[in-house]
């Protein structure tokens, strides 16, 4: 059984639909992302199971209890804000004692409880300081050993890392994901940071227009995009417009100047896709030896890697090739581009059509 679900959650405000029946299970231990652009539902949905905010209908569910109508401070859930709000004239160790002295807990066990918290995100040395003696990145531990301390069923954080530059907010997502594993609090967490959500989640939820569009494994996500929107939303994609021609074992699809075989085989032949690889699944090689030739219009370095924005005969292409010492190709420079046939995907050419998808 799952120990959070969501059943057709739905919010309207007045005529418009916030949240549009999101299902969702998360099982115990579990540490799951809600991933997506402002606007599209994520931090409403958190806040619905926060009791924040009124469920227009649906049902939640905690460990098979119904909890759609209780209230926000019975339902023992511990959430860290964007903010952190934190109480500025208290102490670290007082903010964090403070979800136990509304629980009317004895002061030595709370003692014994705030230490035990503090120890977990290294703040000992910090408990006597005020929030304003603090960095970000120390807040936002604070935050969370306060919301860890009640030691609730599950653990809701909002944006947690937006506030911290990014290295620091690098540091704190391994972090952040080190702690929850060590304490095996269930995590729903809410971000518009892909990295962060591939990064740190057991599973990531990508909303769009407040409807769940995929939820799945972060390597699935990336790897296996069901639509245009998540494809380029999850980091980066060629897409190229094309159609099937052929289907059997592998299939193949026209892209105008040329037709390639792929290994999606979900497009019934004559349907009209989009062609998505991502940019460092292309391989330049010598000019002649790929599957065509294209000109490198701009480059970027990236550091580690190098971008290409390639001119093509199948349209502009964006081609990631590692920093490993060979020289960089001039802008101008001609190479052939290669691709295994296994990392490419199609999907539905528009958004919202329902693709014509072989019965499996």
């Amino acid at each position: 059984m799952s120990f959070l679900k969501l059943t057709e959650l739905t919010k309207f405000y007045g005529g418009t639909c916030a949240v549009s029946a999101m299902s969702l299970s998360v099982e115990k231990g579990e540490f799951v992302s809600l991933l997506g652009p402002s606007g599209c539902g994520k931090t409403t949905t958190l806040q619905m199971v926060a009791g924040f905010e009124a469920v227009s209908s649906g049902r939640i569910e905690l460990a098979g209890r119904d909890i759609t109508h209780v209230k926000a401070n019975t339902r023992g859930l511990g959430i860290v804000f964007q903010t952190y709000a934190l109480f500025p004239h208290m102490t670290v160790a007082d903010n964090v004692s403070f979800g136990l002295e509304m629980r009317k807990m004895p002061k030595a066990e709370r003692r014994e409880r705030v230490a035990q918290a503090l120890a977990l995100v290294h703040l000992e040395a910090h408990a006597n300081r005020y929030p304003r003696e603090l960095s970000g990145g120390q807040r936002q531990r604070v935050a969370l050993a306060r919301a860890l301390v009640i030691e609730p069923p599950v653990l809701l954080l909002d944006e947690p890392l937006s506030n911290l530059d990014a290295k620091l907010r690098e540091e704190m997502q391994f972090e952040l994901r080190q702690i929850q594993r060590k304490v095996g609090t269930t995590t729903v967490m809410v971000t518009h940071d892909q990295s962060e959500a591939m990064s740190i989640s057991d599973r990531v939820v990508v909303m769009e227009g407040g409807c769940a569009t995929q939820i799945d494994h972060p390597h699935r996500v990336y790897e296996h995009p069901r639509t245009r929107f998540i494809s380029t939303f999850v980091g980066k994609a060629n897409l190229l417009a094309g159609r099937v021609v052929a289907n059997g074992t592998r299939s193949r699809v026209d892209l105008g100047p040329l037709a390639v075989d792929v290994d999606d085989v979900g497009f019934q032949a004559g349907a009209q896709v989009l062609l998505s690889v991502r940019p460092e699944k292309l391989q330049l090689v010598d000019a002649g030896r790929g599957r065509f030739d294209g000109t490198v219009r701009e480059r970027f370095f990236l550091g580690s890697q190098w971008l290409y924005a390639m001119t093509t005969p199948v349209g502009e292409l964006m081609v990631l090739s590692p920093n490993d010492g060979r020289p960089a190709l001039d802008e101008g420079h001609a190479a052939g581009i290669a691709w295994p046939d296994h990392c490419t995907r199609l999907l539905p050419a528009e958004e919202g059509a329902a693709a014509e998808r072989v019965a499996a």
